[in-house]
């Protein structure tokens, strides 16, 4: 038989729950039984994946010490390793005895956190051990207690040794209801590969490198071409302007696709470019990008695209006529 151990305190001389299980150690020990102790605290960095450990044990005890409020960041860190990598058939032959004591308050909470967390998890709590104790000497030297301790090491031995089955608990059904793990499904063989990788610091932090360079570069792109769209048609009105002397008009062209209009001011000679918003604008117009390519190269007119409804407009129509005198795209202008 074999029992591992796992310590989620933080390793303190005076903590009480080491003293318990270092008891219960020399129990199942004289008991000829394998026991393997990981201490959490020194394995934080792979907590992990210790869930592959569970593989070769006949039951586990889970010890933790509430110094202030609950079972402790490590145990937590590793119950949630079981939920994520842990193999689900294997834990649910697992017998698991809670140790939980308390130098402040809350060690029942604390062992029936473990108990549920252990039953949700489809294994098979058995009889553990919880208490108050201020003073490790206390416990140390009071015969009373360390046969509580004896006698709670014995009781795991025989539950495991004879496998006695439990009832079950309330919180499974709950499991199958609502809990349901909305992640992959993977083979143990999988999620024993995933839980190495989440624990490789190196994997983690180079592929963090690959998503921050993944992320510049779609910025640079998307930077790119808003710097594209900034300009783009710009250059094509500029080249192919012919002032009216004396005419001013203001015109917003919505192109579909684009989330700010093209703002086109004419004022005589002097004419101004950009996408952006205008108080009053004497033309509005409505264009598909298609049709104003058209226009730009010389295969349509504004005059033309309104009449065969390629576009729509608003406004004063002798001043959207204007438009195909005033940007020659067409030789001869308006036709």
């Amino acid at each position: 038989m074999k029992i591992n151990i796992y310590y989620g305190g933080r390793g303190l001389m005076d903590d009480p729950t080491l003293y318990v299980i270092g008891k219960m150690q020399e129990v199942l020990e004289e008991l000829h039984v394998t026991v393997e102790r990981y201490n959490l605290y020194e394995l934080k960095n792979s907590i992990t994946t210790l869930p592959q450990t569970l593989k070769t044990a006949d039951g586990i005890i889970l010890a933790s010490t509430v110094e202030w409020y609950g079972i402790g960041g490590y145990m937590q860190q590793f119950l949630d390793a079981c939920w994520f990598y842990g193999d689900k058939e294997k834990i649910s032959q697992l017998y698991m005895s809670p140790v939980v004591m308390s130098t402040t308050y809350g060690e029942r909470e604390g062992k029936l956190t473990l108990i549920d967390a252990w039953e949700i998890l489809g294994g098979l709590p058995c009889s553990g051990i919880c208490g108050y104790i201020a003073d490790t000497s206390l416990l140390e030297g009071n015969e009373d207690y360390n046969k509580i301790i004896e006698k709670k090491a014995e009781n795991m031995y025989r539950a495991i040794n004879q496998k006695m089955p439990s009832f079950p608990a309330s919180n499974q059904a709950v499991k199958q209801k609502i809990a349901v793990n909305k992640n992959i499904d993977l083979t143990p063989q999988e999620s024993e590969q995933l839980s190495q990788y989440a624990a490789d610091d190196s994997y983690v932090k180079r592929q963090k490198e690959d998503i921050q360079e993944l992320t510049s570069l779609f910025r640079d792109l998307m930077g790119s071409e808003a710097e594209e769209g900034k300009e783009e048609y710009i250059q094509e009105f500029k080249e192919h302007f012919k002032p009216q002397a004396g005419f001013r008009a203001t015109y917003k062209i919505q192109l579909e696709g684009k989330r700010k209009p093209f703002i086109i001011e004419v004022d005589g000679a002097s004419n101004s470019y950009y996408y952006g918003s205008v108080d009053r604008a004497d033309v509005e117009i409505q264009m598909s990008r298609e049709t104003l390519e058209d226009i730009i190269h010389a295969r349509m007119t504004f005059q033309r695209a309104f009449m065969a409804g390629a576009m729509k407009m608003k406004g004063d129509f002798k001043t959207l006529r204007t438009l195909d005198q005033i940007f020659t795209f067409m030789e001869g202008g308006l036709l």
